[in-house]
């Protein structure tokens, strides 16, 4: 063990030994003050609904959760939700939040919602490459859902939805400052605020942060593969990857009455590239995203008798932007078309703008039953490129250098892609019908229409029973799907990646069941297991977007929760999965089979908490035609001592995370042999915080 770890190890026993000589002497309030009530979650049927009997699986993690754990990202959260695993990608090491093993590159199978609204990005799919993190300062709750939502949600709630829901003035009473300082050069300071001015509730947030990232040693990167194919020696590896940023992030919140309206920011800068775009190492390449979004609300539970009625309207605006161009391959390369004594560099930049309508009306006029109607009309238009490069594709796919090695504007005549423009129009019903005692049917469906690639229609049941007050049992069945990226559909310069036009939707078929036991009084048992089927996966083929791939997995997931005394909460899960590539017959690979997640927070001496967290993650295979040996497993061990500021204007926080130095890593995929020591991720690190409220 490391001299590190031993005086970790030494800290946390003489905060031990003075918890116990003061328990007697502790506040009077326990940890279910310090947890506030998260039995409620909205995702499931689109209105609030207790956790218990919500028909679906489904976790709610509240801001009193996430200052217990120290996280100081949204990243940091997620990875303690049974069943979810975080893994990353080798270009700008952008988390990928794989649910229920259903992994791919790029990870749009998995819903992002921001205070109930899309923040998917046209381009790949997902929430956009180009992430950076997002600080959980000004997060109220994250609601998630595991396993299928498309029925109410449309395209990409696949294997699951994240709802971030920020903070009102109700959970930011008057001003809180912030700052904190850690490894890597970690910097955030940030500020917000909860109040009203006249009438109008108003909660504002202003977070301003730069970090120069951890430099672990790749090893050996896809230039490495290339040098020994063509007798050059260009690679750059060994040699670190970059994970720093800078970031500006900032949140209105603003209500009046039945109106809601929110407004947001996103801008990272200097965004390091990971491993590389190309998963060849790249020192020069610099990103920036930027993303604004806004919505506008207005619902009256009461409109009429019997009635309800809501109307949404949404805006989001997202770019990314290259100030430095990539570097792709490294001067002296040679990928087939000849060396470039420049390397090979590009620039490709998007700009898009997306407009929601919707609107939904619940009826509850008929005995036993509540009804749900929803419509609504997407305008989804990336509606800007430019591309940047020094090299242009032979027909065999090979790069080939233009002479002079300059850059060179191909935006009009040649890009990676032309802008395009996206319409869709849906409609969707559900309803909610308690035939019987401790008897609930929630059935729903839901019809797409997409402008170019047709329509789509997805139904989803649930059934849950009440069995005892102590038992829940639920069962589900459901579909949904997964709608091309722009970049599947429209791609058409790359020769190794090219658009299908003709692509149709991925479509997943899952079943499900649930159990919920309060075993005693302070202690909560769950249980969920699944089983899904995908078919129609889009998957390059000769160098080509097409419908042929299939997939089917089963696992299920096992959370307790145990109040073992007023001061000390014990929680853990255990999650289990196991998915098939249908044509192969072997392990879809890279997501993890076994999961272990487990916290202990301990509240002592007044404020004091000490929590402690575990994560193990076992058995991750390789897909098929990936030859190298299964992906290591890995344990991790956190420690967080912080104070409340309930009571007090000042509270402080230490977090160290990976105290025993773990060499953990996640599997690289593009392809496989490009990076056969996959990526590895942070080393031991710590930060310390302080924050002031007034």
């Amino acid at each position: 063990m490391t001299h590190l770890g031993q005086l970790t190890l030494l800290a946390a026993g003489v905060l031990c030994a003075q918890a116990a000589f003061a328990e007697n002497s502790a506040d009077e309030d326990d940890l279910q003050l310090v947890y506030g009530d998260k039995s409620t979650v909205s995702i499931a049927t689109g209105s609030p609904q207790t956790l218990r009997r919500a028909p679906a699986v489904a976790t709610v993690i509240k801001a009193e959760d996430i200052a217990a754990m120290g996280a100081t990202d949204l990243d940091d959260v997620l990875e303690t939700v049974p069943g979810l695993h975080v893994n990353r990608g080798a270009n700008g090491y952008t988390p990928l939040y794989v649910i229920r093993g259903v992994f791919s590159q790029y990870n749009p199978q998995v819903l992002m919602l921001q205070n109930g609204v899309p923040i998917t990005t046209l381009f790949i799919g997902n929430k956009g490459n180009l992430w950076g993190g997002y600080p959980v300062e000004h997060i109220a709750r994250i609601e998630i859902i595991r396993g299928p939502g498309s029925a109410l949600y449309g395209a990409d709630a696949f294997s699951g939805v994240i709802n971030i829901i920020t903070k009102s003035a109700v959970e930011t009473r008057g001003t809180e400052i912030g700052l904190r300082g850690g490894s890597f050069a970690t910097r955030n300071a940030w500020i917000q605020h909860g109040g009203k001015i006249g009438s109008v509730d108003v909660a504002g947030y202003l977070r301003i942060g730069s970090s120069d990232g951890y430099t672990q040693t790749i090893a050996a990167d896809a230039q490495t593969r290339l040098d020994k194919i063509f007798g050059t020696h260009a690679s750059l590896a060994p040699g670190p990857v970059r994970t720093g940023y800078d970031a500006v992030d900032g949140n209105l919140d603003l209500g009046l009455g039945k109106w809601r309206a929110h407004v947001g920011y996103k801008f990272r800068d200097n965004i390091g590239l990971g491993a590389g775009v190309a998963s060849a190492l790249d020192p020069l390449g610099r990103e920036r995203s930027e993303r604004i979004t806004g919505d506008v609300s207005w619902s009256d539970p009461q409109f009429a008798k019997d009635w309800g009625l809501g109307l949404t309207a949404s805006y989001l605006y997202y770019a990314q932007i290259l100030p430095v161009p990539l570097q792709l391959f490294p001067p002296g390369a040679n990928l087939g078309g000849g060396v470039s004594p420049n390397g090979f560099l590009g620039a490709p930049e998007t700009w898009e703008r997306q407009f929601r309508l919707s609107a939904f009306a619940t009826y509850s006029g008929f005995a036993e039953h509540s009804l749900r109607f929803g419509s609504g009309h997407d305008d989804l238009d990336l509606y800007k490129t430019a591309e940047l490069r020094n090299f242009n594709y032979s027909p065999a796919g090979a790069l080939v250098p233009i002479p002079g090695g300059g850059l060179v504007d191909f935006s009009n005549s040649n890009p990676f892609m032309f802008p395009h423009r996206r319409w869709i129009d849906y409609v969707y019903a559900q309803d909610e019908w308690s035939f019987a005692k401790d008897w609930v049917l929630t059935t729903g469906v839901r019809h797409d229409r997409y402008s170019d690639f047709g329509g789509t229609t997805n139904p989803r049941v649930a059934l849950v029973w009440d069995a005892s007050l102590d038992i829940t049992a639920k069962l589900m069945a459901g579909r949904a799907f997964r709608a091309p990226s722009f970049n599947e559909v429209y791609s058409i310069t790359n020769p190794v990646a090219l658009g299908n036009p003709n692509l149709l939707p991925e479509l997943v078929t899952t079943v499900e069941t649930a159990f919920s036991w309060q075993a005693r009084r302070d202690l909560q048992l769950s249980l969920s297991l699944f089983r899904y089927d995908m078919k129609d996966t889009i998957r390059l083929v000769g160098g080509k977007y097409f419908n042929t791939g299939a997939v089917y997995g089963d696992g299920g997931e096992l959370e307790a929760v145990w109040d073992t005394s007023r001061s000390m909460r014990l929680t853990g899960s255990y999650s289990w999965q196991a998915s098939m590539d249908d044509a192969t017959h072997q392990d879809a690979g890279y997501a993890p089979h076994h999961h272990v997640s487990g916290r202990a927070d301990w509240r002592f001496v007044g404020n004091w908490m000490l929590g402690a967290k575990l994560n193990w993650v076992s058995d991750r295979r390789r897909a098929a035609g990936d030859t190298r040996p299964a992906i290591a497993d890995y344990t991790t061990v956190d420690l967080n001592v912080s104070t409340s500021a309930k009571r007090q204007q000042w509270s402080f926080a230490l977090g160290l995370r990976n105290i025993f130095n773990a060499d953990v890593r996640e599997p690289s995929v593009a392809p496989g042999t490009a990076i056969p020591n996959d990526l590895p991720m942070a080393p031991f690190s710590a930060y310390l915080q302080a924050t002031y409220r007034m």
